[in-house]
């Protein structure tokens, strides 16, 4: 068959990879000039490695992404670092990413202690997960952790991810999130755009082409196959594979039933913003453990401009990977989800930096603008599906009703959470789905 795929981060990769594997002729078309998607990356003059734009890691269960990164010759590449996470308490920052240090945890008497670890290890060893999406995470944390464990840990942290819409979460996504991790991170040698790198070359070695800032404007099944139109013309392929947000391939493909149409842009998602900055000295403590990786901050209300800091997570990636490979910049990314409406989806880039920028004394008094040596700041308006009660009811076939055409996003890749490992899984299952007649 003659396949063309939307979209060249990790899932179409994955697929293009698979389906020329098998024999089959490809053309992968990506609207931006590089490959990657959410997990893309840049580099500074400085710098001998790229950065991802969104921070990324993978855990050591991430077997997709490991098996895949073996067969395309780069597994060598992967390495395991064991980082820090810490929370913030009382304006300080306290690890807490180990038994030893929930037990030393200053909020926590050894009831406490007792609980948090039953009710963890439980979610951590549970593989059933149908009956907790019936559930809200808001209201089975609660009753599971007690008021005072919820209010401390988890609500925050849920608030920070899903803002406005924290109390319709399902339970099944919050087991997902605890039941694969690990405390060794994984990272790639060069970044995860030196995967995807390497990913779309070998694409290109079996034969496959790739299309950098190639748009698709129009999706159309006809009797002799899928017609796509692109800026350089209208192009017709035997099978589709869109790897788009669903509410994009609603807009893509408007001769989708209007029932499949709906439940399209029925799927609610958040947006992901991040700073980063490349700063002359660290800004998380820097210890004999080399200071805290990623640092939880607590927001008490969903809207965000109501809390002390006004983003969801502080990362210092120079605490996790050496600083070397970034000219000795001490790296930080200032994260945050919100609606696609939020005012910092629109808010003027000097204007969010100066925001996130005034927040860092919260986090260390000492901390001076004139530590900052270069920022970026990036957006992407589809970065997290949104997984009410019953969502495993409500996310779309891999192939759609227009039979020739079909969709992997991440809300499809439920109850786990969106991630590159997830993304290789799914875009294995489309190519699988597409080669069956």
């Amino acid at each position: 068959m003659n396949i063309g795929i939307i979209g060249g981060g990790i899932a179409g990769l994955t697929a293009a990879f698979d389906l020329l594997t098998a024999g089959h002729q490809v053309t992968v078309y990506e609207a931006k000039p590089q490959t990657g998607g959410l997990a893309s990356g840049f580099r500074d003059e400085k710098w001998e490695w790229t950065l991802d734009k969104f921070y990324h890691h993978i855990f050591a269960s991430d077997k997709a992404i490991i098996g895949l990164a073996n067969e395309i010759g780069i597994g060598d590449d992967i390495f395991f670092p064991r980082p820090t996470t810490s929370v913030m308490y009382n304006g300080r920052i306290i690890p807490f990413d180990s038994p030893m240090r929930w037990i030393t945890f200053p909020g926590f008497n050894l009831i406490d202690v007792a609980r948090f670890g039953f009710v963890s290890a439980y979610l951590r060893f549970r593989k059933p997960w149908k009956k907790l999406e019936q559930h809200t995470a808001d209201d089975w944390l609660r009753r599971a952790y007690g008021d005072k464990i919820y209010e401390m840990v988890w609500r925050p942290l849920i608030i920070g991810k899903f803002g406005e819409h924290y109390r319709k979460v399902n339970m099944a996504w919050m087991w997902a999130r605890l039941h694969v991790r690990t405390p060794k991170l994984g990272y790639f040698k060069g970044g995860f755009q030196a995967f995807s790198d390497r990913l779309a070359a070998v694409v290109r070695q079996q034969g496959g082409i790739v299309r950098l800032e190639t748009a698709v404007s129009h999706i159309n099944q006809t009797d002799d196959g899928v017609t796509i139109a692109t800026a350089d013309g209208d192009v017709t392929h035997n099978k589709l594979l869109v790897t788009t947000s669903p509410h994009q391939f609603a807009r893509l493909a408007p001769a989708l039933p209007k029932s499949y149409l709906a439940g399209l842009m029925a799927l609610q998602h958040m947006s992901a913003v991040v700073m980063v900055l490349a700063m002359k000295r660290p800004l998380l403590p820097n210890k004999a453990d080399n200071g805290t990786y990623w640092l939880n901050i607590p927001a008490d209300s969903p809207d965000k401009s109501k809390n002390q800091i006004p983003f969801l997570a502080l990362v210092e990636h120079t605490n996790y990977i050496d600083r070397a490979h970034y000219g000795g910049d001490h790296i930080i990314y200032c994260g945050d989800y919100v609606t696609p409406a939020h005012p910092y989806m629109q808010m003027r880039d000097s204007e969010l930096k100066e925001k996130f920028i005034a927040a860092l004394t919260a986090i260390n008094p000492d901390f001076s603008p004139d530590w900052i040596r270069k920022s970026w700041l990036f957006r992407e308006e589809y970065a997290q599906p949104v997984p009410k009660l019953n969502h495993s009811r409500t996310i779309p076939a891999l192939q759609s009703p227009l039979n020739k055409i079909y969709f992997a996003s991440m809300s499809q890749v439920y109850p786990w959470d969106r991630g590159t490992n997830f993304a290789v899984e799914l875009g294995r299952q489309a190519a699988i789905k597409m080669m069956k007649r």
